[in-house]
């Protein structure tokens, strides 16, 4: 995701939709459309404290519990 920056700080600060991991309970994954599928941005909660675990681009939504969706 090298040059995709800004649309990685647009998908965790307005993201169409959060789910959580059905791996891991402490991970949230941010989604926000593209032309051509969703940015996701995985982020990890530990001790009152987010940090950033990885990001990519996907056609499709994974599975698990819907946090938060834009209406």
């Amino acid at each position: 995701m090298r040059g995709q920056e800004e649309d990685v700080k647009k998908t965790l600060a307005a993201p169409h939709l959060v789910k959580q991991s059905i791996a891991d309970s402490k991970v949230l994954l941010f989604y926000r459309p593209r032309q051509e599928g969703w940015t996701v941005a995985v982020v990890r909660r530990l001790n009152g404290e987010g940090f950033l675990i990885t990001c990519y681009l996907t056609a499709a939504i994974k599975k698990g519990t819907e946090i938060w969706k834009r209406r």
